[in-house]
């Protein structure tokens, strides 16, 4: 027979499952606990994080892919500092964004995006006027698109229909802006180039990182090992908290009674719960659900994927000055120096993150290698006399969900029809794409309906709501 149990962290007091140990699931389990609910979260990797961690590889330690955040990602920003990891994942002090073009000539290979400390739209101005990348016509009609989109109303529905690509098209942005400005940024922060995206998302993506305060897009990322953030530091603050952390140990199904009280199974276990939050991509969240939770649960599988694809180069040497530099004229995308903090102590190891990658994804190692080693030669000539001592990739096939036009519609909300019961995920009604800020976000959205139907407080919740607004 199945052993029954409860959540720990004291006695008494409502109780709560979350399935699922990404970032949206171990926000929901802080945000729940920090409200005297007693949490079980539940994980079937041998690890936290989700699609946000690291392994080891000989003496590197590798993150399986690049992640940043900006300065605009206040969800985010709270998560690491509700871990005590805010230190070791530190924001730019002004957004400088070194951007190399592989088919530049001599001397003009070189440009940069950032931002002055000037009011909104005018701390771009200088960037620019001066972007090298873009004739001078071509900087004017960026302008213009810019102010446009900046008046674009978010909470207008017909945006999330209509195509990114199309808009900027019909406001006259050329191939090469496009592919110099628009798609440099939208393709690392939506996963798809302009014209597979929603002109919804993208506005959301532009508006709030680029045209709402002039810091908003200042760059974060981790100076660590991602696992030291998501995983090692995550499991020490759900400690403290009281909530009882299991890994490796997979839900098979979840079923309540006709007291609203809920069951979840594992292998050789039940555990009962007043509340449960299935934080699981959407697939596995669809095979989860109890009949009538949505009145069309099909939608979620109708939320499409997209991959992201890291290709991994340690060299004999250092190529690479910056900390990191997008690419133009080149199928490199973003590359970012990982030296320090993989533990490597000799030589440089550099990480390109190649978004939007549907068709590179499943193409063999030998046939990257031949395609991105002499990209690298071109964009960096230090590299062109480098020995490779290790070059490998890691496959994310379903990173994110597919930022299309519909896909809004398809988005549920943290809450279901059935009592109880709430989602949480990136791919959730968020408003933000998929990202490490969405997943918090729908942690935080999630947990505050829990706690508004459990009847507990939600003030540190509203605080980071007011914040983020």
């Amino acid at each position: 027979m199945s052993e029954v149990t409860q959540p720990v962290g004291g006695s008494g007091g409502p109780t709560a499952v979350v399935v699922g140990g990404g970032l949206a699931g171990i926000t929901t389990a802080l945000a729940l606990a920090d409200a005297g609910v007693r949490v079980t979260l539940l994980e079937g990797r041998p690890r936290l994080g989700g699609l946000a961690f690291s392994f080891q590889r000989g003496d590197l330690t590798v993150d399986n892919g690049q992640h940043v955040y900006l300065r605009c990602c206040t969800g985010y920003r709270w998560f690491l500092d509700r871990i005590d990891g805010a230190a070791l994942a530190p924001l730019q002090d002004r957004l400088d964004v070194p951007v190399l073009d592989a088919a530049g000539t001599p001397g003009r290979r070189l440009g940069r995006i950032g931002r002055t400390a000037l009011p909104v739209p005018l701390h771009l101005a200088r960037s620019l006027a001066t972007y090298q990348h873009l004739s001078l016509a071509e900087r004017a009609k960026v302008g213009r698109a810019a102010l446009a989109l900046k008046g674009l109303d978010l909470a207008d529905p017909a945006l999330d229909a209509q195509n990114f690509g199309s808009w900027l098209t019909a406001h006259g942005q050329s191939e090469r802006a496009v592919e110099a400005l628009w798609d440099l940024v939208g393709v690392a922060t939506l996963n798809a180039v302009a014209g597979d995206s929603s002109l919804g998302l993208a506005a959301m993506v532009f508006k709030t990182g680029l045209l709402s305060d002039p810091g908003a897009a200042d760059i974060g990322w981790a100076h660590v090992p991602l696992g030291e953030l998501h995983d090692t530091l995550a499991r020490k603050a759900l400690d403290s908290a009281g909530v009882r952390t299991e890994v490796r140990t997979r839900v098979t199904s979840i079923s309540s009674d006709e007291n609203a009280r809920w069951s979840v199974q594992v292998p050789g276990e039940v555990v009962d719960a007043d509340t449960v939050v299935l934080a699981v991509p959407q697939r596995e969240a669809h095979d989860l659900l109890p009949e009538g939770a949505l009145d069309a649960p099909e939608r979620l599988l109708e939320i499409g994927t997209a991959p992201i694809l890291n290709v991994h180069v340690v060299y004999d040497r250092k190529v690479l000055s910056r900390p990191f530099f997008a690419a133009l004229g080149s199928p490199v995308q973003w590359v970012f120096d990982r030296t320090e903090a993989s533990g490597l102590r000799e030589g440089q190891y550099l990480a390109l993150s190649q978004s939007a990658a549907q068709h590179e994804i499943d193409e063999p190692v030998a046939a990257l290698r031949a395609r991105y080693l002499p990209e690298l030669e071109r964009l960096l000539p230090a590299a062109r006399g480098a020995d490779v001592k290790d070059f490998f990739v890691t496959r994310e096939r379903t990173a994110t969900f597919a930022p299309t036009p519909g896909v809004g519609r398809l988005r549920p909300g943290a809450r279901t029809k059935a009592p109880g019961l709430y989602l949480a995920g990136s791919w959730t009604a968020t408003g933000w794409p998929a990202t490490m800020e969405s997943a918090v976000r729908s942690g935080v959205s999630a947990a505050g309906a829990a706690l508004g139907a459990l009847g507990r407080p939600r003030d540190h919740l509203l605080e980071l709501f007011e914040e983020a607004a």
